[in-house]
């Protein structure tokens, strides 16, 4: 009750929850904005802004813009929120085993992080979605299978600070198993930083699945803000709306997951609370 009513005092990390409200009112309500598909070509092509009918214009085929942007909205918060949820799964597991188990399989475990931390991200996300078919599953799966490293390395140094503490080796003395001593006492005191850091993942996320859109990576039967700015990109001279529109919807989205996140941070952060009380 305290952290959330400090998170409530925290300007930035109101701001971002608002917004992310907003993105997610939008992405809840397009089926009732935008009843037809977003695919649909319904004006003229390169139609300005408020033509037509069209509060953010019309693509180079005739594409509703707006329609795009709240259906869009729906596929790039899909992909986020999954795909760290796997990089959460994949890289808490890793994490929890290295940090508690120590000794051989935590140096197997870290060899294994290292190398995946010296392929660049977004390269290792090209070749696996390059490699197989582009689609939704593949797209989520691929995020988090190279999003994962820096949540199991938190991981791993906050069980590295935890086994070792009283409470954890009195559930030890006690004879619990090792699954309640580690889900049960060492999880439960590890998942704040674990919390703030799988938020930021899905802002980086969704910018890895708009960078795949964008170079024509990306679901082709799905709208998303990507596709939508590379589509029209080549055209940005006639119809700049096309592309800045989506654009911003991209900025907005992972600029208010930031500041979530760092209110969030600011708020569960022990030493912050304390000079902040």
């Amino acid at each position: 009750m305290d952290a959330l009513k400090a998170f409530l005092r925290h300007p930035s990390g109101m701001a971002g929850l608002v917004l992310i409200l907003a993105v997610l009112a939008v992405a809840a309500c397009a089926p009732l904005l935008y009843p037809e598909s977003p695919w649909e070509m319904v004006a003229m092509p390169f139609a300005p802004p408020g033509e037509d009918g069209m509060w953010l214009g019309a693509d180079t085929l005739g594409r509703d813009v707006a329609a795009g942007i709240a259906h869009g909205a729906r596929v790039s918060l899909l992909i986020g929120v999954a795909s760290a949820l796997a990089a959460l799964v994949i890289g808490v597991t890793v994490g929890a085993l290295a940090g508690y188990a120590g000794g051989g399989l935590d140096a197997a475990l870290m060899r294994m992080t290292e190398l995946f931390q010296t392929i660049p991200a977004f390269v290792l996300a090209i070749l696996l979605v390059a490699t197989f078919t582009p689609s939704l599953a593949t797209i989520v799966a691929t995020i988090g299978a190279v999003s994962w490293p820096p949540l199991a390395r938190l991981t791993r140094a906050e069980f590295l600070r935890l086994r070792r503490r009283e409470f954890v080796e009195a559930a030890i003395c006690q004879g619990e198993r090792t699954a309640r001593v580690v889900f049960g006492h060492v999880l439960p005191n590890a998942v704040s930083p674990i919390l703030v850091t799988a938020s930021l993942t899905v802002a980086s996320a969704i910018l890895i699945e708009s960078a795949l859109s964008f170079l024509g990576l990306g679901d082709p039967n799905m709208m998303s803000w990507g596709f939508m700015v590379g589509s029209a990109r080549s055209s940005i001279r006639q119809a700049w709306w096309a592309s800045v529109f989506p654009g911003l919807a991209i900025l907005l989205t992972v600029l208010a997951i930031n500041l979530f996140g760092e209110g969030l941070s600011d708020v569960l952060n022990p030493r912050i609370a304390r000079r902040r009380g």
